[in-house]
């Protein structure tokens, strides 16, 4: 029998690497299946976006109260530092439930691949492939009923949380530089976004992504000429007061501001609160039930 080297070449905050080359994440995720949920009357789905490679997506559809009315496209990346969680997990599906019923907005979960099966950039990739997906349903003949029926491709707002919302920054930078004929992205909102930071956060994003640039990176560190090419008009960024991300999420902000970008952008605070408190511990309090009550209200402002 082989004997098995367990000697670890690195560790990280969600994960350790041993010197055979296996990756250990520290982290399980469960997850459900789709469903309606009895009290908002929000049902859900699962379709498959592509198959290589493998793409798919939970889709959320609020209870119709006129067949006639569209309604907003909330598209969400799910955080899990790029190498843990789901779009079908029991956190996610429950907060994109509510996000779907607060907004009255159609919602688009994405599962994109993880490290280490696809390690970065894949999920930029994925992310976009996604996106590309919901665009081809603007002109009413797409893959998906729901959408083709009830969205409305003027509304549509890119949404994530930790590096979720890195993701979400990167593909506005994509629709500014590239286009999305036939979609306005009409928004982006951000909770307790990830854009490096601490050097174990830097160390760890590296490790990750093989082809990097360093620490510079733009998808890490967004220059100004990416953040002044952003194809949206509207930002809202949630902070939580003792996120080990804050100080980077301010500079994000501050460099935001000191940009050629031409929209506006707001901030929501939460104070004495950690990274993803509203994900992880306390999803019932008063301070996450605020989320998603400002998250909805800023859907509904367009």
């Amino acid at each position: 029998m082989e004997s098995t080297n367990i000697e670890v070449a690195h560790e990280f905050r969600f994960f350790k690497a041993y010197k055979d080359g296996r990756v250990e994440i520290f982290y399980n995720t469960q997850k459900v299946p789709p469903s309606t949920d009895s009290v908002t009357g929000v049902q859900s789905k699962d379709v498959i976006i592509s198959q290589e490679p493998a793409v798919s997506a939970r889709i959320f559809l609020p209870k119709i109260h006129d067949p006639t009315q569209k309604l907003p496209i909330l598209f969400y990346i799910h955080g899990g530092g790029f190498c843990f969680e789901s779009a079908f997990s029991p956190m996610f599906h429950k907060h994109l439930t509510s996000l779907a019923a607060e907004a009255n907005a159609i919602a688009v979960s994405v599962e994109y691949g993880l490290f280490p099966d696809r390690p970065i950039p894949a999920c930029y990739d994925d992310t976009w492939v996604a996106l590309k997906w919901v665009q081809s349903h603007s002109t009413r003949d797409g893959p998906d009923r729901w959408l083709n029926q009830y969205a409305d491709f003027d509304r549509v707002f890119l949404c994530g949380d930790s590096g979720g919302a890195n993701m979400c920054h990167n593909l506005a930078v994509r629709v500014g530089s590239d286009g999305l004929p036939g979609v306005k992205v009409a928004g982006m909102v951000m909770v307790h976004p990830f854009f490096g930071g601490l050097a174990v956060d830097d160390e760890m994003w590296l490790y990750m992504c093989p082809e990097s640039g360093g620490v510079h990176d733009r998808r890490l560190r967004p220059p100004a000429e990416d953040l002044a090419k952003l194809g949206c008009e509207r930002m809202l960024i949630f902070f939580a007061e003792k996120d080990h991300l804050r100080e980077v999420g301010q500079w994000y902000y501050d460099e935001l501001k000191k940009s050629e970008w031409g929209g506006s952008v707001e901030v929501v605070e939460h104070e004495d609160e950690f990274h993803e408190f509203h994900l992880l511990s306390e999803p019932e309090g008063e301070k996450a039930l605020d989320l998603i009550r400002k998250f909805g209200s800023f859907i509904k402002q367009n």
